[in-house]
């Protein structure tokens, strides 16, 4: 007979300390619902009522934001068509870049054992050094941007540098292929790509510049190629079209960080389908 016992159960005290216990407590007391004690009280709230959680929610995790909250939903019952909060306008970026002290921000390692740790003092001076960099080579709001990039600090800087802007970021695995590449960025005309000059898996170094040269030539709409020189090794640049370092393009001087609003439902990211049945879909995400 299978044992369905728990493997594990909080403390009553460690579980009173979750977030989510927290939430749960809130939402009772915002409420005055007293069968909300619970995870699934609480989702099943959300399900019947999303008008009524959704701005519990805004409440509870302190989203930054300005307009008129009313209505959370409209036209809630069509699909498409349905709008949250039409009437806010946010900032992705400084909902995420709200801290700004020597706590860490992020702390970064990989297969060649560099270590890397940065708080959120410097998150936002090199986030705000990117972010002028962009604007000065045009880009703005509803702009694309997008990050031929393995995970390191700098793909979310980038990110967050775009979406401060209000324009849209989009990001493909440095373990494509050109046309997996082309396929993608191509439909979506980016003005600036940011890419590395390699990436490790396995324990191996494998390049990336020969691939971006040749998506430099598909897609003409890339104003600005900027390489991170991810792999320790000198940065070849030689053959890239309009390519610049990071550091170069980052420049050494600070630049303080101003946040474009943008409605809700305004275009964040830009993902994609597998590709498996013809040309990869587009998937937008909203702010």
């Amino acid at each position: 007979m299978p044992n369905d016992a728990p493997l594990w159960t909080p403390s009553p005290e460690r579980r009173d300390a979750t977030n989510l216990h927290r939430f749960v407590r809130f939402v009772r007391e915002a409420t005055g619902n007293s069968d909300i004690g619970s995870y699934l009280p609480l989702y099943d709230f959300s399900v019947r009522h999303p008008e009524k959680f959704w701005p519990l929610v805004w409440e509870f995790c302190g989203i930054r934001a300005t307009g008129d909250f009313e209505p959370a939903l409209a036209d809630g019952d069509q699909m498409p068509g349905a709008r949250w909060f039409p009437n806010v306008q946010l900032n992705f970026a400084q909902n995420l870049l709200r801290f700004k002290d020597d706590k860490p921000a992020l702390i970064f390692r990989n297969e060649w054992g560099h270590k890397r740790e940065i708080t959120y003092a410097q998150l936002h001076a090199i986030v705000g050094r990117i972010a002028h960099a962009l604007k000065q080579s045009g880009i703005g709001k509803d702009d694309r941007v997008a990050g031929f990039l393995p995970n390191l600090p700098e793909t979310i800087i980038a990110m967050l540098a775009t979406t401060s802007l209000g324009a849209v970021w989009s990001s493909a695995s440095p373990d494509f292929g050109v046309n997996g590449i082309v396929d993608r960025f191509g439909q979506i005309e980016p003005k600036v790509l940011f890419c590395a000059d390699a990436y490790a898996y396995a324990g191996k170094r494998h390049d990336c510049l020969a691939k971006v040269r040749e998506v430099l030539a598909a897609i003409p709409s890339i104003e600005k190629c900027v390489v991170i020189a991810y792999s320790g090794e000198p940065l070849q640049l030689d053959g890239l079209r309009d390519a610049v370092s990071w550091e170069d393009f980052a420049g050494d001087e600070d630049h303080p960080l101003e946040f474009v609003p943008t409605p809700f439902d305004h275009p964040l990211y830009i993902m994609y389908s597998s590709g498996t049945t013809g040309v990869p879909k587009c998937i937008v995400h909203g702010a």
